[in-house]
């Protein structure tokens, strides 16, 4: 893999969500088969046509930019456990099928034993899907939103049933990642495709996941915000320590995959474009227009690093640890450090452990100024963003779209998650 330049102070060589989010855990917990764990959206649509069914292997579909009279929405994510007796049978669902004990689990489990057995990631769905369907009865849409995880209640198959039982058939699946990766939009696909087959509804119900949008205001508006507030408190903190000529340094994060997943992604075009893999340059394009946007940040430093890393320690996964490089900044003399969770679209798990635990109990040890910026959650930017991303699939009365996002983050980032690009290993095909 290669690296990108230091041109932009990339400290070192260069992931969801997400996720990105949690969604990207499920690749970390599965590694840990090979090692001991490390522990941690006025009617305006139309009557719903013939479904058209979906291809066995979903992973290999192709979203479509076309719009569509789909009659519900589903919000799908992670799950997470929601007490102490949930988190043995979440992780069993996570690995299945790969046979580790519960011994092992329970090594991974640690993280939510600490928190009551509790992910906070279900609670933030639900409070997601509130908000958009607030934003989307202001709109005048009517278009429902149901929720269906992949790992926990409720489940992709009781949803599925109950949206074909209220007499939906065309279903557009927003996932709550921003980015493109397996993890996050892959095996979504391949885990409705299989939902389809284990409901027996694949001749009755059509699934179009919806693109990713780490490009998109809804996404970058927020972390505008974020990172302005972040750099004004850690100079607040800087400057009652007597550190008054110290700059902050912006240290950018996500989730850490493992680097045969990530040289697996196109489109070629974009790692050539970006000397890297893929899921590193969809990050290091929003961080570098971060970096663009914010005034605040002008003259300052910034990196991208990794969080989360797990199972096999001879297993590469996408490096630094955020841990090791702030580490790395103290001895160069940095005083201070604004961490930004760019990977998440809300306070996951690991957000609120590696980073608001880890990473800042690190930076105290080393006497360093420390903030970690907020997430997107549920902020009327980003639920109105998401929205608006929604409504370029949704068909008004005049065949058109009833709305578009907004792309900030330059690039061409067509076909992202389309065939091929976003599966687990790279395919002996040709990509654009």
């Amino acid at each position: 893999m290669t690296t990108p330049s230091n041109s932009e102070t990339q400290d070192h060589p260069t992931e969801t969500q997400d996720h990105p989010t949690e969604t990207e855990a499920a690749s970390a917990v599965a590694e840990s088969s090979r090692s001991t764990p490390t522990p941690g959206t006025e009617d305006q649509t139309e009557a719903a046509e013939a479904p058209a069914p979906l291809p066995v292997d979903y992973a290999e579909g192709s979203t479509t930019d076309e719009p569509g009279n789909f009659d519900a929405i589903l919000l799908a994510s992670f799950g997470g456990p929601e007490g102490q007796d949930d988190v043995l049978p979440f992780l069993r669902n996570v690995t299945a099928g790969r046979g580790i004990p519960d011994e092992r689990l329970e090594e991974v489990a640690t993280h939510y034993r600490a928190n009551g057995g509790v992910s906070p990631i279900n609670e933030q769905n639900r409070d997601l899907k509130a908000a958009l369907e607030a934003e989307i009865a202001d709109r005048q849409l009517n278009v429902p939103i149901y929720w269906g995880n992949r790992n926990w209640k409720p489940f992709f198959t009781e949803t599925f049933k109950e949206m074909h039982e209220a007499g939906h058939r065309r279903i557009l699946a927003l996932v709550t990642s921003a980015y493109n990766g397996y993890s996050s939009c892959g095996q979504y696909r391949e885990d409705f495709s299989l939902t389809l087959d284990s409901t027996g509804l694949r001749e009755e119900l059509s699934v179009v996941k919806v693109r990713q949008f780490f490009m998109d205001k809804a996404f970058i508006d927020p972390f505008k915000d974020a990172l302005a507030a972040g750099i004004a408190d850690v100079r607040e903190q800087l400057d009652q320590a007597g550190k008054t000529e110290a700059k902050p340094k912006i240290v950018f994060v996500t989730h850490s995959i493992p680097s045969r997943n990530a040289e697996a992604m196109g489109p070629d075009r974009v790692i050539e474009e970006y000397g890297t893999d893929v899921y590193s340059a969809e990050h290091l394009a929003v961080a570098r227009h971060l970096m663009s946007v914010v005034p605040e940040a002008e003259g300052l430093e910034h990196s991208l690093v990794f969080q989360s890393r797990s199972g096999s320690p001879h297993t590469p996964w996408l490096e630094p640890d955020i841990n090791d490089a702030i580490e790395e900044y103290a001895e160069a003399g940095v005083e201070g450090v604004v961490v930004m969770p760019i990977g998440f679209v809300s306070d996951h798990m690991e957000v609120l452990w590696d980073l608001d635990t880890e990473a800042k109990d690190t930076s105290a040890k080393l006497g360093l100024a420390y903030h970690r910026a907020a997430t997107p959650g549920i902020q009327k930017k980003f639920v109105a963003g998401l929205v608006d991303v929604l409504s370029e699939y949704l068909q008004g009365v005049n065949g058109e779209p009833v709305g578009f996002g907004e792309q900030v983050v330059p690039g061409d980032w067509s076909g992202i998650c389309g065939p091929c690009n976003c599966t687990r290993f790279r395919k002996d095909v040709a990509r654009s």
